[in-house]
């Protein structure tokens, strides 16, 4: 409730970030009949689920940034490997309890103009193989999105590797240090097979 108060407050209402969790679901299906190694059609689209929207785990996070970082091989769920370097830590506090992720940089997609400023952040939580994929969920992440050092982390935009729908995809496994005792009620939930069995 205090949250909720201290964001409307702020001029971000409750209803307000119920829209924008909306319209930024919508466009995430969308974008699935747009790729054409996309693992879902149109009609599949129904079968995505989702928490409700919660701003509880809309957080503000402290960028701690790794420039020394090396870079790493990354697994995949399909047995290969991909090169990835930390770009930074994030800290911040969900639910009384101080948390740490690390976000990533692909040294792969860094080469591409249109993905020079994309950082990913794949973590694991304790609704995974319940409520959310087994697999781990991702967050995609933009340079631009850190300010003086801070960035909104809204785990409400958390969603599913390609492998939660089909196999034959090259997802990277989340890190161990990215793997949280805790659990995150929001975002994409598991997949319901039309036969009524979720995936993962």
């Amino acid at each position: 409730m205090l949250l909720v108060l201290l964001i409307s407050l702020s001029g971000y209402s409750q209803s307000q970030f119920t829209r924008e969790i909306a319209v930024h679901r919508e466009e995430y299906k969308a974008e699935f009949l747009k790729s054409a190694k996309s693992p879902l059609k149109k009609k599949d689209l129904q079968y995505l689920r989702f928490f409700e929207p919660d701003s509880t785990y809309r957080v503000e996070a402290t960028v701690l940034r790794t420039p020394d970082a090396q870079p790493f091989e990354l697994p995949t769920y399909d047995g290969q490997k991909k090169m990835y370097v930390q770009y930074a830590v994030l800290a911040f506090q969900l639910n009384g309890k101080s948390i740490q992720l690390s976000i990533y940089r692909s040294l792969q997609l860094a080469r591409l103009p249109q993905y020079r400023d994309y950082l990913f952040l794949p973590f694991k939580d304790l609704t995974n193989g319940r409520e959310t994929y087994g697999g781990g969920r991702y967050m995609d992440l933009r340079l631009g999105d850190i300010k003086e050092g801070k960035l909104i982390l809204d785990f409400n935009k958390a969603y599913n590797p390609y492998c939660a729908y089909s196999d034959g995809y090259a997802c990277p496994i989340p890190p161990r240090e990215n793997h949280l005792a805790v659990r995150i009620p929001a975002g994409e939930k598991n997949y319901e097979l039309r036969r009524g069995r979720p995936r993962g």
